[in-house]
């Protein structure tokens, strides 16, 4: 059994680590002399990952506005009185018979002459690849509205013919193009899709000395006719897909060079980001180990547990915050050093993780700042506002999934912004931050009395509820707990059995005397702030 005086030792031993553990790094350096290695690491990590990531945008800049600018050409290419404006969520309409065999076989002479008439980089997959059109229709049937009369099997045919490049060039197009399949039957047509596939080549990022990609766009043109209104929307999908080069030689050049000093770069961040999971890893295994010290010593001495509060203060978010971070930045520098070397072309996964993990460094940043008590205050308001926000947030979103669904039913019909539910809580979220209310209110159709009447009990009603009362009582959620953190820094915050048992130790038997210190953030503090404990 342990006596007292072993009993003593080993609490002052671990009132002594809890101290140091939570202590800032400067606080740690005076006290054992640790040089705060994970601090250092930080702010070159933050500066390497954001240099990365600036790098990596200006490369993906290159990729998105050569799709974007090849789909314009595209469309100016391929539909006919193309505007160069899209109509809605289709790209241009057709309103006769002849426009629309105008429109079909107009998409059929600009890609037989793509080589004459284009300026890009543009050309046909291969020899055995061409332009498939496909017709849906009804199967059988006869319509006479005049006399209210409609016979129509609603079971639907697919018809399709692929004309090549080679055979375009010769007597058999004009067999194939004058051939019954282009005789349409409007009254059963449901749908013409006319689909090609395009290779190119990104020049333009030479002249950012980066190696060129090459592209395969997969175009689809769909004349839709499946309302039988009278129009036939236009719809273009282009799919881009980025694909190695086979073969390039490119002469004169620094940019194979170049690419290797990018690479070592991203090199040098794949270590900084391994020793900075390495350490936030053991501090993380060193904190459960402490915590585990400290409840097994709790219940020895007192013969009661330790509340789940006074645990979790040994559970460092930060440290998860920057293990994640870590983790997701060596994945995608791995991903960015494949694709700068034309081995990958997973552009939108590697954004993705290397903008997270830069978005969570940067936030890691606030860790640093919370040990000044002015910038402490947002973070501990953050944390005390946290719980009654999400609580708050709740149940207003019973009240906004209620408006949402009630919108899109009943002015779905008579206004753009809610024609689906996405759309509808787009727009109910801007009415909330004051975005675009007259133009909601005025673009409402006066179609029917009834709906325009309820549109106005129902939009001045949302803004009145959610602007005035739930927004208002959001902030003043927020509002409150700044308050409560304020008093509480002015009066001492709620003691736990953490904080009691640290109370009385003093940590002078850490201080040392030092003429000289690394870091500016360690000079000397005044003697007062010696007792103030740190909480995670």
């Amino acid at each position: 059994m342990m006596t007292q005086s072993d009993l003593d030792l080993k609490e002052t031993a671990l009132k002594e680590d809890l101290k140091f553990y939570f202590m800032n790094p400067c606080e740690k350096y005076r006290a054992r002399g640790q040089i705060p290695w994970k601090l250092a690491l930080q702010i070159l990590k933050i500066l390497m990952v954001t240099t990365q990531l600036v790098f990596f945008g200006l490369s993906n800049q290159l990729v998105v506005s050569f799709k974007e600018e090849n789909t314009v050409a595209f469309k100016h290419l391929f539909l006919k009185g193309y505007s160069g404006t899209d109509e809605d969520d289709y790209s241009c309409s057709i309103y006769t018979q002849q426009d629309a065999y105008d429109s079909i076989f107009y998409v059929i002479n600009q890609y037989r002459n793509l080589k004459n008439i284009s300026l890009g980089t543009l050309g046909y997959e291969h020899e055995e690849s061409g332009l498939k059109i496909c017709k849906q229709q009804y199967k059988r049937g006869t319509m006479l509205p005049s006399n209210d009369t409609l016979n129509i099997d609603v079971s639907t045919e697919t018809e399709c013919i692929l004309l090549k490049p080679k055979e375009l060039t010769g007597k058999k197009a004009e067999l194939k193009l004058n051939s019954s399949f282009f005789s349409l039957e409007f009254y059963r047509l449901i749908q013409v899709e006319i689909s090609f596939k395009l290779k190119g080549i990104a020049l333009q990022t030479i002249h950012a000395r980066e190696l060129p990609d090459c592209y395969a766009f997969q175009n689809t043109i769909t004349f839709n006719n499946r309302a039988h209104s009278g129009k036939i929307k236009v719809y273009f999908d282009s799919d881009t897909e980025i694909q190695e080069c086979k073969d390039w030689h490119i002469f004169n050049s620094v940019l194979q060079k170049n690419t290797q000093y990018i690479l070592v770069f991203d090199g040098f961040v794949i270590l900084s980001c391994l020793a900075s999971l390495i350490l936030c890893t053991r501090s993380i295994v060193l904190a459960w180990r402490l915590q585990k010290r400290f409840v097994n010593f709790f219940l020895e001495k007192h013969k009661r547990r330790v509340c789940y509060a006074d645990r979790l203060e040994f559970l460092n978010g930060w440290y998860v915050l920057v293990i994640i971070s870590d983790v997701m930045t060596i994945i995608g520098s791995i991903l960015k050093m494949e694709i700068k070397a034309k081995n990958l072309t997973s552009y939108d996964v590697c954004s993705i993780l290397l903008g997270t993990s830069t978005l969570f460094v940067w936030v890691g940043v606030i860790r640093y700042l919370g040990y000044f008590q002015t910038y402490n205050v947002l973070i501990l308001t953050m944390q005390a506002s946290l719980p009654k926000v999400l609580r708050f947030c709740c149940c207003a979103g019973m009240i906004y999934l209620g408006y949402t669904f009630c919108g899109w039913i009943v002015l779905g019909p008579y206004h753009e912004k809610f024609e689906d539910l996405n759309t509808v809580a787009e727009c109910l979220f801007s009415l909330v931050n004051g975005d675009d209310m007259f133009a909601t209110f005025a673009q409402i159709q006066e179609k029917s009395s009834l709906v325009w009447m309820f549109s106005r009990l129902y939009l001045y009603s949302f803004i009145s509820l959610f602007i005035y009362m739930i927004l208002s009582l959001f902030i003043a959620l927020i509002t409150d707990s700044y308050d409560t953190i304020k008093k509480y820094q002015q009066s001492g915050f709620p003691a736990t059995d953490l904080h009691e048992f640290l109370k009385d130790h003093s940590s002078a038997g850490y201080r040392k005397d030092r003429t000289s210190f690394p870091l500016i953030c360690c000079c000397r503090r005044q003697q007062s702030d010696d007792n103030l404990i740190l909480i995670n």
